[in-house]
């Protein structure tokens, strides 16, 4: 065991990086590809959501078989995409694939860039996005910073500055950079890192014992890294909605705000409501980012049977094709089950 003193050898640790993976690396379809497209798709489904999900649930699959290349995606309907990522969130990555799609058709010719560069300034692209597709497609020397690489650096260092400040990032950045261009397999290298982090170097009870780096590695207390600044308390929100159903489908509201723009939800209840609410039919909960939501759908209001233009009764045999937050997809069903609801005209 060296010094913890002494500076990690970076050669060495990408060697047995490179040398680990070979052997135990997880068989994912995106591992089976160097189609930047495929790649692409995986490495955005995966910024907010696990990969249980993400495969497990069948999002990939049916995303590539709905929208297969570039071209397929760039000429569909929005909320065409909306409904095949629908349950995934942060629609936001949706739309910007599809603006990417777009853009790779008009400005380069339907051919995904392969200049670094390049890729960064695609709509919706970061550092990390950019740099996985670099290594992962084309096999460039490019580094990706993500929340398993963050605590493995962070680990192999014994580095306790937080790694969500400048200073920390920068020097996350400048350690994967390193790594990365000591070998000529940055593909195997990256995807090792993020490996690692998913399973001997897991957030809690790592097996060092196990970890191909471990004679590297400087950290002390390797569960008490990564530090991080401390996180915003999860804030409660009430969400009052209602459920007026006739006898042609459903009233839905389109979503205008920029978290969930083109979908569509149970409307909000009237604001001069709110203190005196209709009666409660479901009452559900759900969390988005640093929020804790419950839902209350309630009868529509006698003085509530006008509706603006941004609402509109959604036909039953269109309710399933149309693009909803899983949230209100969830209660939907749930009310649609029950039927014991009185019908509106």
């Amino acid at each position: 065991m060296p010094s913890k003193a002494a500076k990690p050898d970076v050669q060495a640790i990408a060697d047995e990086l490179v040398n680990w993976f070979g052997q135990h690396a997880r068989d994912y379809p995106w591992r089976r590809t160097r189609d930047p497209y495929a790649i692409l798709i995986a490495e955005v489904m995966l910024q907010q959501t696990q990969i249980q999900t993400v495969l497990g649930r069948g999002y990939y699959a049916r995303w590539l078989a709905r929208f297969p290349d570039f071209a397929t995606l760039a000429a569909a309907r929005e909320d065409e995409v909306l409904k095949v990522w629908e349950g995934l969130g942060y629609y936001r990555r949706a739309r910007n694939l599809q603006r990417l799609a777009h853009e790779v058709i008009v400005q380069h010719g339907g051919v995904f860039p392969q200049d670094p560069a390049a890729i960064l300034a695609l709509p919706g692209i970061g550092p990390y996005t950019a740099g996985a597709v670099a290594s992962f497609a084309f096999g460039l020397a490019e580094p990706i910073v993500d929340g398993n690489i963050t605590r493995v650096l962070a680990r192999i260092y014994n580095d306790a500055m937080p790694v969500d400040s400048t200073v920390g990032i920068k020097l996350l950045w400048e350690r994967a950079k390193a790594l990365v261009q000591t070998t000529d397999d940055p593909r195997s290298l990256n995807a090792a890192l993020m490996e690692l982090g998913q399973t001997h170097c897991a957030p809690t009870k790592p097996t060092c014992d196990a970890c191909p780096v471990r004679s590297h590695c400087r950290a002390i207390e390797p569960e008490s890294l990564p530090v991080k600044h401390a996180r915003p308390e999860i804030t409660a929100v009430t969400e009052r909605v209602v459920f007026l159903r006739t006898g042609a489908g459903v009233l839905l509201e389109l979503e205008t705000g920029k978290r969930r723009t083109g979908l569509w939800k149970l409307p909000a209840l009237h604001p001069m409501h709110v203190d005196q609410p209709p009666p409660v039919l479901l009452r559900s909960h759900y969390g988005i980012t640093r929020y804790k939501v419950t839902l209350w759908v309630h009868e529509p209001h006698a003085q509530e049977l006008e509706w603006p233009d941004t609402h509109r009764i959604i036909p039953f045999g269109e309710l399933e094709s149309t693009p909803m937050p899983a949230p209100y997809r969830r209660v939907l069903r749930e009310l649609l089950e029950r039927g014991e609801f009185r019908l509106h005209a």
